[in-house]
C-alpha cells in the first residue's frame, strides 16, 4: 500500500527491556487519547504470546491488542496484530498472520528472513494510519537488541515506516532505570536516537518527590525530556499480555486459605489464555493457586486444567511430573474438575496430532476422565459466542480458539447451549459434563466471565461460597479499570507534551 494513504500521527512506545510495562502504557495512551476526542487505535506489528483473542470478524490476535482496542473503545480488528507467534515448543511457533494460520516455524527459519512477515505488517500499519487519526504503536521487548537490530521490524523499523515519535519505557522498579535509558540511547544508531522524544519511568515505588533530582539528572544525561513517572498502581487490574501475572500465587507453601474457596490451576509449561482464571483471581471468597509442582489437593474445592499450546506435550510433561495420580486422587475425593480447550483434550480418552500441528505426528492416550476423543485439525476454529448451560437458566459467553476436534463417544451430556457464534444464530453445543456432574470439559475461553456461571459452579463445588455483592459483568469491569489507568497516568504524565507529540492540543490547552 502506497506510503501517501497515511493520513494518522502516530506514537511508538518502545522499551529499554521485556516486560518494562508497554502494553499497559499504550493502554492508558489509547484511553487518553479516546477521552480527548481522537480517533485512536492500538497497532503492534509482532507479537509473541499465547494469550489471544479473537476479533468480531472471526480473526485471531493477541489479547493485548484485544485489550488496547477496547481501551480505546474501537473494534479489535486483525490489522492490529498482524504477526502473532504463539510458541508450542522452546524453538518452535505457529505464525499466525493478519488473523490467520500461516505456518510453523522454526526460530531459526522465522528470523533468516523476516520480510514475509515486515510486508505483511506494514500493510496491516497503513491500512490503520488510513483509517485513524492516531496510532499508538507497542513494540516488542528491548528496542535495542543490537544482534537482531537488522532483522527487527517491529521497534524502531515500525516507528521509521510510520513516522512516529517514539517513547521510551524504563522500569525503576528493577532498577539502573538511568542505565537502562541512557545505555539505551548510546548504542541504537543515531538516526533512530534521533526519533525518541520523551522517556516514561514506569512502576515507580515510594515518595516521588525524593526522585525530582533524578528525573533532572536523566533528562541531562539523555538529553530526552521525561514525560512523567508513573507510581505503582493497585486496586485495578488489566489483563497481562503474556505470562501470568507476577502477583498470582504460584506453588505456594500452604493450602487455601480458610474461609475461602480453594481452586487449584495446572500450570503447564505452554499454558495458554491464562486470563480464563482471572475472574478467580479476581473474586474474594476464592483463593486460586497456580500448581507447577505435583501436591496433594486436600483442601481444594475445583481443579482446573487450562488451555495448552502443545497439549500432547503438555499431557506428557503432566504425567512425568506425577500429576496423574493427584487428578485420579481428586476424582474419586469427589473434587469438581474444570477442563478449557487443551485442558479439556486431556481430560478425555485419546489426543491424535495426525499432520504434527504441535510436534511429531502420533496419537497420546489422555486421562480418560471424560469419554470424549480430539483429533487435530489444520483448519483453526475460531469464535465469538454466546451460550446456556445445557439444562440450565444460567448464561455463557467467550470465545474459542481451538484446532482440535472432539468427539462424544460415551454417555456424557453436552456442557453448553450454544446459542451464538460470530453474530449468527446457533443451535450447536460445546463441552460436555460427566455424569456425576464433577467433571466439565468446554472450548469456551472466558468461560467465568460471567459472573451467574461462575457464581453456580462455585457454589456447586462448595456450598460455603459466598458471591460477591453487587457485581459488575466483567466487561463493564475491565471499561472501569481503563478509565482508571487512564487518571493514574494522566495525573502523573505531561499532558501538554504528550499531546504535542500526537499533533493534538492537550484538553487542558483547548480551554
Amino acid at each position: 500500500m502506497e506510503k501517501t494513504l497515511m493520513t494518522a500521527h502516530s506514537i511508538a512506545v518502545l522499551g529499554t527491556a521485556s516486560d518494562v510495562g508497554k502494553s499497559i502504557v499504550v493502554t492508558a495512551l489509547c484511553r487518553i487519547f479516546r477521552d480527548a476526542g481522537i480517533d485512536v487505535a492500538p497497532y503492534k506489528a509482532q507479537n509473541m504470546s499465547n494469550n489471544s483473542g479473537v476479533t468480531p470478524d472471526g480473526m485471531e490476535i493477541g489479547r493485548a491488542q484485544v485489550v488496547q482496542a477496547e481501551a480505546a473503545r474501537v473494534a479489535p480488528t486483525a490489522d492490529m496484530n498482524p504477526v502473532l507467534l504463539k510458541p508450542n515448543t522452546d524453538t518452535c511457533a505457529q505464525v499466525v498472520l493478519q488473523g490467520k494460520v500461516s505456518s510453523t516455524e522454526s526460530a531459526k527459519g522465522y528470523f533468516k528472513d523476516t520480510s514475509k512477515w515486515a510486508a505483511a505488517a506494514f500493510e496491516s500499519l497503513h491500512r490503520l494510519m488510513a483509517k485513524h487519526e492516531l496510532l499508538v504503536i507497542e513494540g516488542a521487548g528491548s528496542c535495542a537488541e543490537m544482534n537482531l537490530y537488522k532483522r527487527d521490524f517491529v521497534n524502531f523499523r515500525t516507528a521509521r515506516e510510520a513516522g512516529a515519535s517514539v517513547i521510551l519505557v524504563a522500569d525503576i522498579d528493577r532498577g539502573g532505570v538511568f542505565a537502562q535509558v541512557v545505555g539505551t540511547l548510546s548504542i541504537i544508531p543515531p538516526e533512530d536516537r534521533a526519533l525518541v522524544k520523551g522517556v516514561i519511568i514506569n512502576r515507580f515505588r515510594g515518595d516521588i518527590d525524593l526522585f525530582r533530582e533524578g528525573v533532572e539528572m536523566l533528562e541531562a544525561m539523555s538529553g530526552v525530556p521525561v514525560l512523567g513517572v508513573i507510581p505503582y498502581f493497585r486496586g485495578f487490574t488489566i489483563d497481562a499480555e503474556d505470562a501470568v501475572p507476577l502477583q498470582a500465587k504460584v506453588d505456594p507453601g500452604g493450602g487455601p486459605a480458610e474461609g475461602k474457596v480453594g481452586v487449584a490451576a495446572i500450570y503447564f509449561p505452554h499454558i495458554s489464555n491464562f486470563t480464563d482464571l482471572s475472574p478467580l483471581e479476581e473474586d474474594p471468597s476464592v483463593d486460586l493457586h497456580y500448581l507447577h509442582r505435583p501436591r496433594s489437593l486436600e483442601g481444594y474445592r475445583m481443579l482446573v486444567l487450562p488451555g495448552s499450546k502443545n497439549v500432547r506435550g503438555d499431557l506428557e510433561w503432566l504425567r512425568s511430573m506425577g500429576w496423574e495420580e493427584e487428578i485420579s486422587a481428586f476424582r474419586r475425593s469427589g473434587g469438581m474438575i474444570f477442563g478449557i480447550c487443551g485442558g479439556f483434550q486431556m481430560l478425555g480418552r485419546s489426543i491424535a496430532d495426525p499432520h504434527g500441528l504441535e510436534g511429531e505426528p502420533g496419537t497420546s492416550e489422555a486421562l480418560g476422565v471424560l469419554e470424549v476423543s480430539t483429533v487435530l485439525d489444520k483448519e483453526k476454529y475460531l469464535s465469538n459466542s454466546l451460550g446456556r448451560l445445557h439444562g440450565a437458566d444460567v448464561a455463557a459467553s467467550g470465545y474459542e480458539i481451538h484446532m482440535g476436534r472432539t468427539a462424544v463417544e460415551g454417555s456424557c451430556r453436552p456442557f453448553l447451549q450454544v446459542t451464538e457464534r460470530n453474530g449468527l444464530p446457533s443451535e450447536d453445543t460445546d463441552g460436555v459434563v460427566s455424569e456425576d456432574g464433577r467433571v466439565m470439559g468446554t472450548y469456551f475461553h472466558g468461560i467465568f466471565d460471567e459472573p451467574s456461571l461462575r457464581h453456580h459452579f462455585l457454589e456447586e463445588a462448595d456450598s460455603s461460597y459466598t458471591p460477591p455483592g453487587e457485581e459488575i459483568s466483567r466487561r463493564l469491569e475491565s471499561d472501569r479499570s481503563y478509565d482508571m489507568l487512564a487518571r493514574h497516568f494522566s495525573d502523573n504524565l505531561d499532558l501538554d507534551r504528550l499531546f504535542a507529540l500526537a499533533g493534538r492540543l492537550s484538553p487542558k490547552e483547548r480551554v
